[in-house]
């Protein structure tokens, strides 16, 4: 079919491929609420009005009709599986298009990890929009599995599927007019440009904005997030799992100023996304909380689809692609039924369509470490020490001054104070890096937590109250060939293989689901009290977040952007 077929549709000439007949649409572009017939043909909505004849028709009986679900911001990774699967997870909730930001691939296998992510959509209910990962590494003080430079990012301006260029992490060297990051900016100058840039503020923020970033996920407050605001930025008020900001950003919107602001998830687990949603679970949420349902529909569909110039997408309309939800009740907006391009493809929260068996994509071997070479303890050389502080449901940490617990003339773990030992090993390059350190709020009483996420470098992350401990976590995670895992003395209480990357399963997001629960479970017989320990750990090692973070290279103080020592 074409642009002919549709436009005699639309005329109402023939009969159109569907009619969803008297629906009360939300009319996100007007600003209304009024009943409609949606008339589809050839994967597009060509008219709204009554009359038209269709090879077939759905009765609504007066449910509502609104546009998909967009999510601004996300990294699939994060819910450990792969595409396909991500797309089960959150079609049956409404979300029809994600636009994402694959660096934590990309970090491990570079371009090829991009494309594998790209590869692995095709053919899918879901629209998968990619941003160019800016940067790969973060920074010069990790050791990350590949290196993007501005010439390797712009083999993909071509791509119909890559919309632009993904957080500007190293919100400093742009600030700074790093020559690397500057470039990269003038490649994707004609695209949008992410931001990323927490607790950036006054003259600094002035200058990252001026580069000509277009939004900004990491606002935790709403002081924070006017601020970026008034100097232009399009806020993505945030849910993840471990980065909850939405009740605590819902204040800023108003009438006047919701354009300019989106929904994103960022990073969720696979038990968030099949039990709370994704986006449709921050419009709960927001309408719950008091916000106009109209305008929180439009921050999740709309308002992201114009910022990244998704034409075709975010509103009900002639000319747009029909990807419709269909609802009973929009202040409890769970949609009974999904459409994506005029198909069915969802209904009553699960998907139309059986699983499909992955094709096999070859991978080059991403953890390369030498076992026999680890080693964690850690010479005193002072009496106090460095610790990192994690903050509940926040990646940003505590940079904390501690009096070293010292035996022997080693610092070891201090259980009773909840203060242990944390090393970050490089498993990337098999160099024998490993970034040792302390760390507080995990509350193990015993044994030790490992795991190949961990952001962005994805490095092998382990937290243990002993040094063997440490060692047997890391074992199993090498026996997997990348995943998580938890011991417990001498014996393993949990893991969850990550074949692909040391990052995703190709397992359906079912069975991921359960090996994660009862991995976080374990955690708790330990003595952990986080909702999840495991995201939380992944995070620990992100130097572009404050305020003390871990890399194979050591202690990064992310607030004067430099190596420290352990030692005070």
């Amino acid at each position: 079919m074409s642009i002919v077929d549709r436009l005699a549709a639309a005329r109402g000439d023939v009969a159109a491929d569907l009619v969803l007949r008297n629906g009360q649409l939300v009319n996100v572009i007007s600003g209304e609420v009024y009943r409609a017939d949606i008339v589809i043909h050839d994967r597009h909505v060509v008219a709204l009005g009554a009359g038209y004849a269709a090879r077939r028709e759905v009765e609504l009986g007066g449910m509502y009709v609104a546009p998909g679900l967009i999510d601004a911001h996300v990294h699939i990774e994060s819910s450990l599986v792969t595409p396909p699967e991500f797309a089960r997870a959150v079609l049956p909730h409404g979300v029809t298009t994600v636009v994402t930001d694959p660096h934590e691939i990309a970090n491990v296998l570079g371009l090829e990890g991009m494309r594998y992510m790209l590869e692995r959509a095709k053919r899918l209910p879901l629209n998968m929009y990619v941003m160019a990962s800016s940067c790969v590494p973060a920074t010069d003080m990790e050791t990350s599995g590949a290196r993007l430079e501005a010439e390797d990012l712009a083999q993909l301006l071509d791509h119909p599927w890559v919309l632009g260029l993904a957080e500007l992490m190293n919100y400093p060297a742009v600030a700074q007019g790093d020559e690397s990051m500057l470039d990269k900016i003038a490649r994707f100058k004609h695209r949008a440009l992410d931001g990323h840039a927490p607790d950036m503020s006054g003259e600094m923020l002035n200058a990252y904005v001026a580069a000509g970033v277009q939004s900004e996920h990491e606002c935790t407050t709403v002081a924070e997030a006017r601020e970026k605001l008034r100097l232009g930025l399009t806020i993505f008020i945030r849910e993840g799992t471990t980065t909850r900001n939405l009740k605590p950003l819902l204040p800023l919107i108003t009438a006047e100023n919701h354009a300019a602001i989106c929904f994103c998830t960022d990073d969720r687990i696979p038990a968030d996304l099949i039990d709370e949603g994704s986006i449709d679970h921050m419009l709960r949420v927001a309408i719950a909380e008091g916000v106009d349902p109209l305008l929180a529909i439009r921050m999740g569909s709309y308002n992201t689809a114009r910022h990244f110039g998704l034409k075709k997408h975010g509103a009900v309309a002639p000319g747009r692609y029909a990807d419709v939800l269909i609802l009973p009740d929009l202040n409890d907006f769970r949609p009974q039924q999904v459409y994506r391009g005029g198909k069915l493809v969802a209904q009553d929260g699960a998907m139309i369509e059986a699983r499909r068996k992955p094709r096999h994509i070859d991978l080059r071997s991403t953890v390369n470490i030498r076992s026999g070479a680890l080693d964690f303890s850690i010479e005193a050389k002072g009496e106090r020490i460095r610790v990192i502080g994690a903050i509940v449901d926040q990646v940003a940490t505590a940079h904390l001054v501690e009096r070293a617990k010292i035996v022997d003339g080693f610092a070891v773990s201090d259980i009773e104070r909840d203060i242990l030992k944390f090393a970050m090993v490089e498993r990337h390059r098999a160099s024998g890096n490993i970034g040792l350190g302390f760390i507080k709020g995990f509350g193990l009483r015993r044994g030790a937590i490992a795991g190949t996420v961990a952001h962005d470098h994805h490095n092998l992350a382990v937290i243990g109250v002993d040094d063997e401990s440490m060692k047997l976590a890391v074992a199993a995670i090498l026996e997997m060939g990348g995943g998580l895992a938890i011991v417990d003395g001498e014996g393993l209480l949990a893991r969850l293989p990550l074949p692909v990357a040391g990052l995703l399963s190709e397992e359906p997001i079912e069975a991921v689901r359960r090996q994660y629960d009862a991995l976080i479970a374990a955690a708790r017989q330990l003595g952990n009290r986080m909702s999840d320990p495991f995201m939380a750990m992944s995070f620990m090692g992100l130097e572009v977040i404050p305020k003390l973070k871990l890399t194979d290279l050591g202690l990064v103080d992310v607030e004067q952007f430099e190596l420290v020592e352990l030692f005070v």
